[in-house]
């Protein structure tokens, strides 16, 4: 969504916008869509407010992060990556099913602790916590470059909770490799698609580039008499 404002992901767009954003996309697709809210946007009495909202937009489920407000985004190098009480995220997580269980909303709690280098035992400790807290899912995020450390965890889970993972980092996390996991139930490509497009746009720009060296040059277009009219005075 912040790439579509061509802001950082740092919590710079206000609930509005994205739910604005949001709302439009579940109007014209069939399919379940997933949001992201980062934070929540504040304190469990914010989450329920903001829950209720993307429920009623028509979202199928929510993702809520175990970060400090304002965050930076996960993979940044030397961002901040605070992590709230567990505690404080445990109420988040339960305010979130209370304003979602009438209309049968997922929730997806999301672990920073492996970004935030916290080690896995933080993070199993806190995707514990917030499955008795009520979350529908886990998710479970890691920087490194290998999906080594989120195989590892999906191995060590014990809980009845399936896991949720982002191969952004490590794409070598093949489909086979998941289900033989057994336990991930959600795997999210983050912005995959976006990069596909905006490697698509260089590669037409790249084969554009002659045309326009020779225009620019001639100074001669095929179109430059529709565009000096359509420059001109209204008529």
């Amino acid at each position: 969504m912040s790439a579509a404002y061509g802001v950082p992901d740092a919590s710079l767009l206000s609930f509005t916008q994205h739910l604005d954003m949001t709302r439009a996309i579940a109007e014209r697709v069939s399919v379940p869509v997933i949001a992201d809210l980062d934070t929540g946007y504040g304190n469990a009495v914010n989450v329920m407010h903001v829950i209720g909202a993307y429920a009623r937009a028509g979202v199928a489920a929510v993702v809520i992060e175990d970060k400090t407000f304002p965050k930076d985004t996960s993979l940044l190098a030397g961002g901040r990556q605070d992590l709230v009480r567990v505690e404080e995220f445990q109420g988040k997580v339960a305010a979130a099913r209370a304003a979602g269980g009438e209309h049968d909303l997922l929730v997806v709690a999301r672990t920073e602790a492996l970004i935030a280098d916290l080690g896995l035992e933080e993070a199993l400790k806190r995707a514990q916590a917030y499955s008795e807290a009520g979350a529908d899912m886990i998710l479970v995020h890691s920087k490194q470059k290998t999906p080594d450390e989120i195989v590892a965890f999906a191995r060590r889970w014990q809980g009845g909770t399936r896991l949720v993972v982002v191969p952004t980092a490590y794409p070598d996390l093949t489909e086979a490799k998941i289900r033989e996991l057994g336990n991930i139930g959600i795997v999210i490509y983050g912005n995959h698609a976006v990069r596909a497009a905006v490697t698509a746009m260089r590669q037409v720009f790249a084969r554009s580039a002659p045309m326009a060296a020779s225009i620019m040059s001639t100074g001669k277009s095929p179109r430059s008499r529709r565009f000096s009219n359509c420059s001109g005075s209204p008529r």
